[in-house]
């Protein structure tokens, strides 16, 4: 039975919330945006259909306050909230919270969110599904416990936190002298980033492809594939570029990656969309984790499947089931996404400030996802993603032609920004040859030849 949903509170900001919006307003479904102080003036917030003001420019005071978020809802006479990616997307407690007050939230279960949100339990659920997992333990107790896993596993291993992720609590380990150590300094991250400090044990992959798997799954039992992405491009663990479909993947691993993350949605009984990151080694490819939300890297499927991500998230809420989804999907085409970041294109470091003049790409096969105008101030208080922007074309060699352009066309002054990177990146012969893996940027970074690229921008 369906459920119509009429007003949606999105508790999110930026270029998510205004992708939000614009998803909702196709489907006639009402917005009720959030800001904080500091956001007072931004662009989700002109363009939905009404705004409140959530609390002060510090997330925790705002964009994370539950009790604020939940009021705000109740206020607008909202009967659904939807999440986004980052703050509370994947706090189940948020969740749960939005079911008792009676609002439909638009994603998983909070059991599902609880579930996968623990590594070791999702792990372990995954290896009784029958889906590839790394050699690795559950949580430890101690560092004699790291040292008998790693002696047992094989140097290297990488000692993971249970509740985390984004690279915070990780810690590759080469030489089991310094095990007990790193344990310790481990579980202190990892206690300082999620407030849990446990951790496990896992066989370190030196040189992997990161894959990843976009899932649709109704409240009926019916799951979809909309194909995979690659998403190798990434510094400290935080992603730079993907795109879609994976290059260079024989058709029989393309199958079996896609077909063991449609398991492992059905084995908990997912519902909503979702993606299953899988390391790759060769042909061989593991369960890493699966990611309970709305992708940011969700704009190259699209472009591929012509599958609107969003407003499938807020059917699937409904209890509509996927019958309009075909079971097999084939790509059309290729599609790369640069994350474009308020940061200096070699040090990684942020670049708040004020955006003096902008000009963003267009054209045929460009898009461009953001919530950024001329005199924006960039705020240190969030993430300094400025834009997505997405090339589409029939084929790789062709998108990565686009994108090249559409950098060239991008005009950002006032601050920063890390378009030289990604200029850079679409020239290196390892990625335009379809051939790299997760340490391509540590192993190829030429700091002077991309601020050389900078210099020529200016």
């Amino acid at each position: 039975m369906t459920q119509p949903i009429r007003k949606v509170l999105v508790a999110n900001r930026g270029e998510i919330a205004l992708r939000v919006i614009r998803a909702c307003r196709e489907l006639g479904i009402r917005t009720v945006a959030i800001y904080s102080t500091v956001d007072k003036d931004a662009l989700h917030v002109r363009f939905a259909d009404e705004a409140l003001c959530v609390g002060s420019g510090a997330a925790t005071d705002s964009y994370l306050n539950i009790r604020n978020l939940i009021a705000a809802a109740e206020l607008a006479g909202a009967d659904a909230v939807h999440p986004g990616y980052g703050f509370l997307s994947e706090r189940a407690e948020f969740a749960e919270v939005c079911g008792k007050c009676g609002l439909n939230f638009i994603g998983p279960s909070p059991e599902h969110m609880r579930l996968m949100g623990n590594k070791v339990q999702a792990r372990e659920t995954m290896q009784a599904a029958g889906v590839p997992v790394l050699p690795g333990t559950g949580v430890l107790g101690s560092a004699d416990e790291a040292v008998a896993a790693a002696e047992e596993i094989g140097l290297p291993v990488i000692l993971k936190a249970s509740a985390g992720g984004g690279g915070r609590g990780m810690k590759i380990v080469r030489d089991l002298s310094r095990l007990p150590a790193m344990v310790e300094m481990a579980q202190a991250e990892a206690q300082a980033a999620f407030g849990d400090g446990s951790i496990y044990v896992e066989r370190y992959v030196e040189s992997p492809r990161h894959i990843e798997v976009q899932v649709v799954a109704d409240k009926h039992g019916n799951v979809v594939d909309l194909l995979e992405r690659e998403c190798s491009v990434q510094r400290r663990h935080q992603k730079v570029v993907e795109e879609a479909p994976a290059p260079n993947l024989d058709e029989d691993t393309r199958r079996r990656i896609r077909a063991a993350a449609v398991k492992a949605a059905e084995a908990i009984g997912y519902h909503s969309v979702g993606t299953v990151e899988m390391l790759l080694d060769g042909d061989q490819f593991y369960f890493m984790e699966m990611n309970t939300r709305i992708q940011v890297e969700h704009c190259v499927t699209e472009m591929i499947t012509g599958v609107d991500l969003v407003q499938e998230q807020i059917r699937l809420a409904t209890g509509e089931p996927l019958a309009h989804l075909h079971r097999e999907h084939r790509a059309r085409g290729h599609a790369i996404e640069c994350r474009i970041n308020a940061e200096h294109p070699v040090t990684f470091v942020p670049q708040p400030g004020v955006i003096t003049a902008l000009h963003f790409p267009g054209g045929y096969g460009v898009r461009v996802d953001s919530h950024v105008y001329h005199g924006y101030r960039v705020s240190a208080h969030y993430d300094s993603m400025l834009a997505k922007l997405i090339a589409y074309a029939p084929t790789r060699e062709r998108a990565i032609a686009r994108m090249r352009r559409a950098l060239g066309e991008l005009v950002v002054e006032g601050i920063r920004t890390n378009t030289a990177l990604h200029r850079w990146i679409m020239r290196q012969p390892a990625f335009v040859g379809g051939r790299y893996d997760t340490h391509f940027l540590e192993s190829n970074l030429d700091p002077d030849a991309i601020l050389a690229v900078a210099e020529d921008q200016n």
